[in-house]
Formats: C-alpha cells, sequence, structure tokens
C-alpha cells in the first residue's frame, strides 16, 4: 500500500476521540507494520519525564526488551540529542547500536517535535536491508505532525 493511501487511516486513527493517545498510537503502529512490508516493527518512544531517557509508549511487531533507552545511547537515543532524522541502512556498520532482534537489518527513526521541543519519536525497525527511502522520511515526519496535534 502506498503511503498516499495509508494517510486517511491514519487520520482517522488519530481523530478518534474515543480513544485514548496511547490506543491511537498503538493503532498508528499496527497500520505502518501490517501494510508497509519492510516495516517490521514500528513504535513510538517519548522523553520519561525529566529524566534524560525514553520510554516506549506504543508499539506493532515483536516485544522488545528496550522499553527504556538513555539518551545517546542507540539510534533512538542519538536522534534524542541531535534532533534530527536518523536513517541506518545497515545496522552492523553502526557501532551505537542497541540490537533489538538478530533478524533487523536496518532501521529509521524520526523525531517528534511538539512546539519545537523534541518530546519522542518513531522507530522502525526492518528485516530488509537498505529499505529506507527519502519517501519514507516525508511520510513518517508527516505521522509524527499529525500525531502531535493530538499530545
Amino acid at each position: 500500500m502506498t503511503f498516499d493511501k495509508l494517510k486517511p487511516e491514519i487520520e482517522k486513527i488519530l481523530q478518534n476521540k474515543e480513544m485514548d493517545v496511547k490506543d491511537r498510537l498503538t493503532g498508528v503502529c499496527e497500520v505502518l507494520e501490517s501494510n508497509i512490508p519492510y516495516y517490521d516493527w514500528v513504535g513510538f518512544y517519548f522523553k520519561n519525564g525529566d529524566k534524560e531517557e525514553l520510554k516506549l509508549k506504543s508499539f506493532a511487531g515483536e516485544p522488545t526488551d528496550h522499553e527504556i533507552i538513555p539518551f545517546g545511547k542507540g539510534i533512538c537515543g542519538q536522534v534524542a540529542v541531535s534532533n534530527k532524522n536518523f536513517v541506518v541502512p545497515d545496522v552492523k556498520a553502526q557501532n551505537n547500536y542497541i540490537a533489538c532482534s538478530i533478524h533487523v537489518k536496518a532501521e529509521i527513526v524520526i523525531p517528534l517535535f511538539v512546539n519545537g521541543e523534541n518530546i519522542g519519536q518513531i522507530d522502525i525497525d526492518s528485516h530488509t536491508a537498505d529499505p529506507f527511502s527519502h519517501e519514507d522520511e516525508i511520510f513518517l515526519q508527516w505521522v509524527n505532525e499529525k500525531v502531535a496535534e493530538i499530545l
């Protein structure tokens, strides 16, 4: 399914006020994970209060042990510090990578901003080598902009 075809579905989930925010975020993760073949794990991490760490809020895919990630550690922790998109075509080439699964070959992390502050991120793992394009970045930035509207 193309990104443009997923947008209305994502908007519908995010606008469903009968669901709490966590359930809406999980719904977005599930739609992405089930409709984009190379999105094998999708999750939202958010800054954990005043702590210099991220906490997993919602995800779709295999459960992970990495529910808390310190700032600066792994791809997610680096994005929390840099405030920039991070596309990793080959996780084995990263010396600061936290392995979530032996099957993960690539990762993309896009920061989520509210009022100019990086409050979290969407994290996607892929079992496919080098699958992410500039279109993935643009689409996931759009997803985060829509998520920011409900936070």
